[in-house]
C-alpha cells in the first residue's frame, strides 16, 4: 500500500502575499484629515498678573449642546455673527478729544459698546458637546471679521490689498521690499489685533 505524503504548505510565499496586501491598502486608502485653523498666536504674557476686562470691551460668544450660536445671551445665527463681531470691535466708542479715542473706527462710538479694538476682546465659550464643524464654522467667522477690518485699513493706509500681500508673505512669494511690507502688516494688526479668548475672563462691572 502506498503512502501518502501531506502537501507541504509554503509559508514563505503566503508571508509575501499578506506584505504586499499590506503596501497595497497602505498606499491605496485614504485617511480624512482634520480641519485645523491657521491662526498666530499672540505673544506670551509678560507677567503673572490675571486681565481685568470692562463689561463693556468683552464680548462673549456661546455655543451650546445643540449648536446654537448665543451673543450676549442671544442667539445669533452663523452668518450674521461676522458682522455682530466687526460692529463690537470697530465701535470706538472712547469720544473725541480722549485718550485711547479711535479715529480710524468706522462704528456707532457707543458708549456702551467697545472702546477701541486694542481693548475689544471676544470670549468663545464652546460646550464640551458642541460639534466640532459648528466650532469651526465661529472661529472661521471670528478670523473673517478681524481680517475685513484689516483689509480696510490697509487698503486706506497704502492703497494695496491687504489679503494678497499677507499671502504672498506668509508663503514666501513677495517680491518687493520684505521689510518695509512686514512693517505695514504688523502696523494694520495692531490697529486691530486679535484678541480672543477661550478662558474664563474676569469682567470688571463699570463702564
Amino acid at each position: 500500500m502506498r503512502r501518502r505524503t501531506t502537501p507541504e504548505v509554503n509559508a514563505g510565499s503566503m508571508a509575501d502575499i499578506a506584505f504586499l496586501l499590506l503596501i497595497f491598502f497602505l498606499v491605496t486608502t485614504t485617511i480624512e484629515k482634520d480641519k485645523g485653523i491657521a491662526r498666530q498666536l499672540p505673544p506670551a504674557l509678560t507677567d503673572a498678573t490675571e486681565a481685568h476686562v470692562k463689561e463693556k470691551n468683552l464680548l462673549q460668544i456661546m455655543v451650546n449642546p445643540e449648536n446654537e450660536i448665543l451673543v450676549e445671551e442671544k442667539r445669533v445665527s452663523i452668518t450674521d455673527l461676522k458682522e455682530v463681531v466687526i460692529a463690537f470691535l470697530d465701535n470706538g466708542g472712547i469720544p473725541l478729544g480722549m485718550e485711547g479715542h479711535c479715529d480710524y473706527c468706522l462704528g456707532e462710538h457707543s458708549l456702551l459698546s467697545s472702546d477701541n479694538p486694542q481693548k475689544a476682546v471676544i470670549s468663545l465659550a464652546p460646550d464640551r458637546l458642541t460639534d466640532y464643524n459648528t466650532y469651526i464654522q465661529v472661529q472661521a467667522q471670528l478670523t473673517s471679521a478681524y481680517e475685513d477690518l484689516r483689509q480696510r485699513a490697509y487698503k486706506r493706509l497704502y492703497k494695496q490689498d491687504y489679503s494678497s500681500i499677507n499671502k504672498a508673505v506668509r508663503e514666501g512669494t513677495y517680491d518687493g521690499n520684505l521689510e518695509k511690507v512686514k512693517m505695514q502688516l504688523n502696523k494694520v494688526r495692531s490697529l486691530y489685533p486679535m484678541l480672543i479668548s477661550e478662558a474664563t475672563t474676569k469682567r470688571e462691572l463699570r463702564l
